[in-house]
């Protein structure tokens, strides 16, 4: 019974946004209340660990919205100053192709900026970009959430792997007793978080690999004029060669280095030994693939007009200054999170602390200067200045990124402070005994599975990033359980823990708050539930096919 309901959060949403379509402040709204009564009357979570819960949901929103602010502004001085038309052309002059243009955008510099950044910023990069190299918006929007996928959980240089799941295996600040063995066998937590790093790129290496494939099948079959899988499938050898550029050298990272650099090593070379094979014209397909034309394009697939631009009477940039602020960013974003720098250090030690809410125990703090948000705003300063904008080109991007950000702020003012409830619902803030909504759903999957647990595990990774907003806060949430699993069933607990991490970052792909968020940047706000739609067949793929491998793999 607990399980079940623990479950009807979860449906809530699902029912309420991919199959009513409802717009995601209503669906997130009445799936907010509905928690909260289950909380208070099934759960006992006292009232004030209820509304500490819905606090510290509503501060995480405001950092996610603080991201997204500073995407957008950065976008929208862009789009004013006609560096978007020049990056355009540059694409259109490195391959027509919408196949190939896909798999660089989505896959490659989207692998760079999220291991570089995470916690949503690729989709709130080329979503946007995608729409102004002339994909529909919907397109613009899906696609980059199924390709920030894979490189998930070495974001923001390692934070899932080496703050969430050390997080998650630790009680009372020590390693849970249930892990010890295990981790003192694989010599210390570094260590042995490393060697899940290693594992999770090896089940890369077979499962994330097709993913550019299924990208180009799935944007065909989706947006084509013919509806052909088969004219994805054509660019098989140049997919399968961009998703083998990211996931070897990505592996390699993780066995010679550890969890913060695959994501960064793996989308940097990747990029570059992509763009040299358009280049040289190495297995390109014979014929370039596009949209029909732009008029026969369904209304479903457009967003909302964003305010006109202001006519522009400068010479058009060079492309070197046109792409140098986003190359400026991702420069930033990595040495940022060097630890061997001074930087992070101070960018870190400004902080918002709100500890102990209602003196309920519950803390969040945020750290303005830290968050990828910063160093968006601070390029995009520097951007207006060195375009020397106009005071009405000023106002036309500032028009443009509020028009973004107007459903975005509802949604995840609704969506987070839920995440949270659900989060904190376990015996330490309540009257009850009962496990937590999200542990009780993970036991009774083990318990339920038993032997073939390891075809569930990705599942509840997914489950903890879908309800949480990232995979971050789900290896927090199910670590802990995954290893201990592992251990009743004889498992190696890198391999469970590895399938957590890649259910983690399947899941991704439909959390909520980055679904908003990608919606926000083309004009979609309000149709979530068909985003989330479009984007479901390839996160079955994902914890279909980890699932199964993980289960021959624990047979070993």
């Amino acid at each position: 019974m607990t399980a079940l309901l623990a479950l009807l959060p979860i449906l809530s949403v699902f029912v309420l946004l991919p199959v009513l379509r409802r717009p995601a402040v209503q669906a997130m709204t009445l799936s907010l209340l509905l928690t909260v009564a289950l909380a208070l009357l099934h759960w006992q979570v006292s009232l004030p660990a209820v509304l500490a819960s819905l606090a510290q949901g509503v501060l995480v929103a405001l950092s996610i919205l603080y991201i997204v602010l500073g995407a957008m502004a950065l976008f929208s001085v862009l789009q004013v100053s006609g560096a978007v038309e020049v990056m355009q052309r540059s694409f259109m002059g490195l391959t027509s192709d919408r196949r190939i243009q896909v798999i660089l955008v989505t896959w490659l510099f989207g692998a760079f900026i999220e291991g570089a950044a995470g916690f949503g910023t690729p989709a709130a990069i080329a979503a946007p970009l995608l729409a102004a190299l002339g994909f529909p918006a919907l397109a613009a929007a899906a696609l980059p959430l199924i390709g920030n996928s894979t490189p998930v959980p070495f974001a923001a240089a390692g934070t899932p792997l080496l703050i969430g799941m050390r997080q998650g295996l630790s009680e009372g600040g020590s390693v849970s007793a249930a892990l010890v063995p295990a981790v003192t066998a694989g010599g210390g937590m570094d260590a042995f978080l490393g060697q899940v790093g290693v594992q999770l790129t090896a089940l890369d290496l077979l499962v994330g690999s097709l993913l550019p494939l299924v990208l180009a099948a799935l944007m065909t079959r989706t947006f084509g004029a013919r509806r052909s899988w088969r004219e994805g499938l054509e660019v098989w050898p140049f997919a399968l060669f961009a998703g083998l550029a990211y996931t070897v050298p990505a592996w390699a990272a993780a066995a010679l280095t550890g969890p913060e650099f695959p994501g960064i090593v793996g989308g940097l070379a990747g990029l570059l030994l992509c763009v040299v094979a358009v280049r040289r014209g190495f297995l390109q397909p014979a014929r370039p693939w596009d949209f029909a034309p732009r008029e026969s394009w369904p209304p479903e697939w457009t967003g909302q007009p964003l305010p006109p631009l202001p006519p522009r009477c400068t010479p058009p940039l060079p492309t070197w200054q046109a792409w140098g602020p986003y190359l400026a960013v991702g420069a930033l974003l990595v040495l940022t999170r060097l630890d061997a720098l001074p930087l992070r250090g101070w960018l870190e030690a400004p902080q918002l602390g709100f500890s102990d809410l209602l003196g309920t125990g519950i803390s969040q703090s945020l750290q303005p200067l830290y968050l990828p948000g910063f160093v968006f705003l601070v390029v995009t300063a520097c951007t207006a200045l060195g375009y020397r904008l106009s005071p009405g080109q000023l106002r036309a991007a500032a028009q443009r990124t509020a028009h973004s950000l107007t459903g975005t702020a509802l949604t995840l003012l609704t969506a987070l402070p839920l995440v949270f409830v659900f989060i904190n619902s376990g015996p330490e803030f309540s009257a009850s005994s009962l496990p937590s909504m999200p542990l009780a759903l993970a036991a009774a999957a083990a318990g339920l599975l038993g032997p073939l647990y390891p075809l569930a595990a990705p599942v509840v990774g997914a489950l903890g990033s879908f309800v949480a907003g990232n995979a971050t806060l789900s290896n927090v949430m199910f670590s802990l359980l995954q290893g201990s699993v592992a251990a009743q069933l004889g498992t190696s607990p890198q391999l469970l823990l590895a399938l957590q991490a890649s259910g983690a970052a399947a899941g991704n792909i439909i959390c909520v708050a980055k679904v908003v968020a990608a919606a926000a940047v083309v004009g979609l706000s309000g149709r979530e539930g068909q985003l989330m739609r479009l984007a479901l067949p390839p996160v079955l793929y994902l914890l279909g096919a980890a699932g199964l491998l993980g289960l021959l793999l624990s047979w070993r």
